[in-house]
């Protein structure tokens, strides 16, 4: 099961993140933008993921990844408790390498 403080921890552990207040909940940032927020009350994350990769996710486990909505926008949100910490990991690194400046996220991809 996982936990916002195991998204905080693998968050902040990647290339370039830092965390700020986003309309008072968490989020992490790369290059000044946001890949992910918590929602600690909830037990929720949401992520910036790639639009094929939500699809897969919606349409596989929809108890655990729905569509999170702002007009046209449309990120993932993940019911923490649901995933365990490996696939935490990986959700967190996709989102982190969908929003981080490409020489960045080449950069880590090769190390």
């Amino acid at each position: 099961m996982a936990t916002c403080d195991m998204a905080r921890k693998i968050a902040l552990g990647l290339p370039g993140v830092a965390e700020k207040d986003h309309f008072g909940r968490p989020s992490f940032r790369v290059g000044g933008k946001i890949f992910a927020t918590l929602w600690p009350k909830e037990k929720r994350a949401v992520l910036k993921l790639p639009a094929d990769h939500q699809t897969i996710l919606f349409e596989a486990q929809p108890e655990t990844f729905s569509p999170a909505r702002w007009g046209r926008i449309v990120w993932t949100t993940v019911e923490l408790p649901r995933i365990d910490r490996r696939q935490l990991d990986g959700l967190l690194t996709a989102a982190w390498r969908t929003t981080a400046p490409r020489t960045a996220a080449r950069r880590s991809q090769a190390g």
